[in-house]
């Protein structure tokens, strides 16, 4: 099912599964309380999607983050529990109608391996070459400037392989900041999870569409306490999902989770606490 907001029409892409420690996608939250919900495997990983978001209008193509893509080696591809018999990238878009060489851009939340990995692939010779070489390639200056020389708090997550392409993408743009990129589609950005996350924001006349990435993970993570031990500053985190929670019920903005494996999206409201809590889920 798809949305049309603001002239684009909007729909998830399914780019395959992984799994994480449960732990560390829930920070000081005990194991007691997030694993009725996200129940963990042996490993204590849980299962987490890595749903992409297509916009088509205004003569455009957009693809928000590219999920993790397939250089990866057989250990780590089973230290993540990688996923893919259901759909990756390729096929994922191919869902759509999509290939692609009609992605006219590709917009990155940031630079960490699960929202990049797919923007390259491995040639015959094994060196990372674009997956979307005439796009543009929508980065934010602090981001891209730490994924380059990521601080060891980090560097796990930042992946040569997944940056350093981009040196070579000829639509690199990088901007600094809340940036209005086309019409009706913003960016917001948030830096507790890391430095420079952008979040987009597609608005029309219909409503808007708030894209969380790793500010809310899951539809679990809407508690404005429960944020993940992955973050750089957690009490950063904090408010800048209150804030945003704030703004998507005053607003009636549908929330759109590219973390969690069964619900894309929901709207939110406010209990008779004045806490945000989900209102009706979205399917898109």
């Amino acid at each position: 099912m798809s949305l049309t907001l603001g002239g684009w029409r909007v729909d998830g892409v399914d780019t395959g599964r992984f799994w994480l420690d449960g732990g560390a996608m829930f920070g000081v939250v005990p194991w007691t309380m997030w694993s009725k919900t996200n129940p963990p495997d042996d490993r204590n990983r849980i299962e987490l999607g890595m749903r992409a978001l297509l916009l088509r209008g205004h003569g455009r193509t957009v693809l928000i983050d590219c999920g993790a893509g397939n250089k990866w080696t057989p250990k780590l591809a089973e230290i993540f529990r990688f996923d893919n018999a259901a759909s990756d990238l390729e096929r994922g878009l191919a869902a759509h109608g999509v290939r692609p060489g009609d992605v006219t851009d590709l917009v990155l939340t940031h630079l960490h391996f699960d929202h990049a990995g797919g923007l390259s692939r491995l040639d015959a010779s094994g060196k990372p070459q674009l997956v979307f070489p005439a796009a543009r390639h929508w980065v934010q200056s602090r981001n891209l400037d730490w994924a380059r020389t990521p601080h060891d708090r980090e560097k796990a997550s930042y992946l040569a392989d997944h940056v350093g392409p981009l040196g070579d993408a000829p639509g690199l743009t990088v901007i600094d900041g809340p940036e209005e990129i086309y019409p009706g589609l913003g960016m917001i950005r948030c830096d507790g999870h890391t430095f420079g996350q952008q979040l987009p924001l597609i608005t029309g006349p219909e409503g808007s569409l708030f894209y969380c990435a790793d500010l809310i993970p899951t539809l679990t993570h809407l508690p404005v306490t429960w944020v993940m031990g992955y973050d750089l500053n957690a009490l950063l985190s904090m408010q800048e999902k209150h804030d945003v929670l704030q703004r998507a019920a005053r607003e009636n903005w549908i929330l759109a989770f590219e973390h969690d494996p069964k619900v894309p999206g929901c709207r939110v409201k406010l209990d008779d606490r004045g806490r945000v809590v989900a209102g009706e889920t979205v399917a898109f």
